[in-house]
This record gives C-alpha cells, structure tokens and sequence, in this order.
C-alpha cells in the first residue's frame, strides 16, 4: 500500500511504484517513438527509396503537433483530465507504430509521424502537471528534476534496443514491437493512477481557463523573456535532434557494425539525461542561469565542430567523445530554461502557457532542423561542414542568453 496525492488529499492505493516513476515511465516510452526512427533510416533508405532530407522529415515530424498548436494543446490536456490526456497520448503513439509497421511509401509514414507526434505531445504536456497532482510536496521538486530526462533515456532506449533487433527481424517488427511495448505501458499507467486525479475544479475555473486563453498568450508572447526562451530552446533541442537522430547513419556510413551502431547512439542520447540531472545541481548551487546557458552553448559549438569538421576526420574515438560531450553538456539546458520559465513568466498564472510556448517553437526547432542539417550534408557531399549550422544556432542561443541576463539585471519598475 502507498499513499498518493490528489489534489490536497492523501489517497491509499494498492501500488509498489512511486506515482512520479508511474510518469515517467509514460514520458520515456513516448519518447522511445522519438528515437526509435534513427536506427531503422538505412533501412528505410534502402527498401522504400526514401532521401536523406526525407529521412530528416520523418525524423522530425513526430513535432510537428507541438510546432503547430504547442499552446492550444496545453489548455486542452486541462479540459480533458491529465491521466486522460496521457492514456489517449500513449494509445494514438500504440496506434500510429502498428499502423506505420504496414507503410509501403514515405508518404503514409510521414501521415502516421503525425498521429504519433500528438499522441507525444499530450504525454509529454501532462507529465509534470500530473506529477504535480500526485507526488506529496516534499519530493516534487526531485519528482520534476527526474522529469526533465525522459527524452534522453527513452530516445537512448530506442536507438540501443534498435539496432539489436533489426540485426534479426526487419524494420515492420521493430515497429509492432514498439507499438506492444506502448499498449503495455497504456494498461499499466490506467492500472496504476487513480481515475480521481481527471477529478475537475469548479466549471466557472475550466470555462474562465478556456475563455483566457487568448488573452493569456497575448500576455506572454508581449514579454521578450518568453520568447528568448522558446527561441533558445528551438536552438538547443533542433541540433540536438538533428546530430542524435543521424548518428545512426552517419556510423553506418563509416562501416561501424550495428551492435555497435545502437551501443554508442544510445550511449549518447541517454549522456542527456545526466546533463538534464546535473543542470538542476548546479542550479541549486547557485550558478547563475544565463551565464550557465552561454557557457553551454560555446561548449556544444566547439563538440560539433571536433565532430565533424573535416580537420579530425578519421578520429573516431575523438569524434565520438564530442558527440558525447555535447549531448551529455546539452542536457543542461532543458533544465536551466525551464527553471527560469518558471520564475520569469510575467505572472505566476501565466506559467503553463510560458512553458507551452517554450515548447512550441522547440518542436518548431526539432521539425525543421534535421531535414535542413541532411540538406547541407548532400550539397557538400558529406558530414565535414554541417557544424556550420549547428554553430550558428549555438551562435544565436548564446546572444539571446546575454539579451536574457541583460533583461535579468534592469532594476524592478
């Protein structure tokens, strides 16, 4: 027996699990239909003649949800109940996997990336609201921190256990595999969270949430710290995506064996998620925000310009030290930019639609980023000079952390 929070009530429920684990398990199987692209794209390559930029598409398209209605989905997983918003999540990314597994062209893969991506966004835009309604306040703050990782070790998941499975079976197995392992997750979340928690506050705060909407996203997006934020994070997650997701390929291309193709691509996602534990420790220690993130983004620039700038070519030991530090160094960035999301916002209430904001033009990031990044690679005919880009965004992010602390510094009107 464990007693849970719902609401301001302490609950007794017959569960072996922490609710936050319950969560985050959810977060990181959504996730698992990030990654679990990257390590099937020679694959796909070869048996349905898709491009190295349509790859990239359907690397990214699982954002496209988020890029296009980030905010309204937000005020919509509030309508409909949190534990509904990620049991309806967790069934259309079951869906849209069984279904891709019988995609005979490019075309009804891109349609189903789709479904998965909302079915993406409503898990990931329901976890910390309902880690919040069930995890007692003295273990929220640690609860949300572990949140922060689920990108990392569901992504790193997916390009481990990738790769070991399509050494044996094709592509469409790894798919209806992937479907299986989300139909399981859906049964075992509706058994482990109460159904009280979708338990919902007076009509008069759910109508006066939706009749605000408009005016609320116009208060945020009036504020610059809200944008710089989104912006920044845009920066961040899109070459963070772009230089995970095509590892996979990128290693096959230099003749490195598949086992050892999923070992190091999910070593490198999952290098994330320390960097996402790390950023919260540093922040409680007091380094400052802004001053964190400039740091971090000269860091990831100087990593993606050893790893693949033709001067180390060859190197590969070198290399993938420098895709390790930059994803592992990254991670500190979600956790920094949420953080003063939330203490920036231009009201305590407006909060939620900050963070929804944030996440909106990072999906943005992440949609068009990695067909941009294969894109240069085939007009240079190769890898060496993509760091280019991915040093003009870390470029951009460090500029907009310095707008950011100059903002930070004005006296209080």
């Amino acid at each position: 027996m464990r007693e849970i929070r719902i609401g301001n009530q302490l609950v007794t429920k017959r569960t072996s699990i922490a609710p936050e684990w319950v969560v985050l398990i959810a977060g990181i199987v959504a996730a698992f239909h990030i990654g679990k692209l990257a390590p099937a794209i020679p694959v796909l390559q070869s048996e349905m003649g898709i491009s190295l930029v349509e790859a990239g598409l359907l690397l990214s398209l699982v954002q496209f949800v988020g890029m296009s209605s980030g905010v309204f989905w937000g005020f919509a997983v509030g309508r409909i109940g949190l534990r509904r918003a990620v049991l309806t999540g967790l069934s259309l990314l079951t869906v849209g996997s069984f279904l891709g597994g019988f995609s005979t062209g490019s075309t009804m893969m891109l349609l189903l990336r789709v479904v998965e991506g909302l079915g993406f966004v409503l898990v990931v835009l329901s976890g910390p609201g309902l880690m919040r309604a069930l995890v007692p306040p003295v273990r929220l703050n640690l609860a949300i921190g572990w949140w922060g990782t689920f990108m990392g070790l569901g992504a790193g998941g997916a390009m481990f256990l990738g790769p070991l499975l399509l050494e044996y079976f094709d592509w469409h197995v790894w798919w209806w595999a992937s479907a299986a392992l989300t139909l399981v997750t859906l049964l075992w979340v509706r058994g482990q969270i109460s159904p009280a928690v979708d338990h919902k506050p007076e009509g008069s705060v759910q109508s006066a949430l939706l009749s605000h909407l408009f005016e609320n996203l116009g208060q945020v997006l009036r504020n610059q710290t809200p944008w710089l934020l989104a912006i920044m994070f845009g920066a961040y997650s899109g070459q963070w995506l772009a230089v995970i997701g095509f590892l996979p390929t990128i290693y096959a291309e230099a003749g490195i064996s598949g086992l050892w193709i999923g070992l190091l691509t999910a070593l490198v996602a999952m290098m994330n998620a320390v960097g996402n534990v790390l950023g919260g420790r540093l922040l409680h220690r007091g380094f400052g925000g802004e001053r964190l993130i400039m740091l971090v983004f000269v860091l990831m620039g100087c990593m993606t310009w050893i790893a693949y700038s033709p001067l180390f070519a060859g190197q590969v030991w070198l290399q993938f030290a420098a895709v390790l530090g930059f994803s592992g160094i990254g991670g500190i960035i979600p956790a920094v930019l949420f953080a003063v999301a939330v203490q920036r916002a231009p009201r305590p209430d407006l909060v939620p639609t900050t963070i929804g904001w944030v996440q909106q033009v990072s999906a943005f990031g992440q949609l068009s980023t990695p067909p941009l990044f294969a894109w240069v690679a085939v007009q240079v005919g190769g890898w060496g000079y993509t760091w280019w880009m991915t040093g003009l965004l870390s470029f951009i992010g460090v500029m907009l952390a310095l707008r950011l602390l100059q903002l930070s510094q004005r006296p209080a009107q």
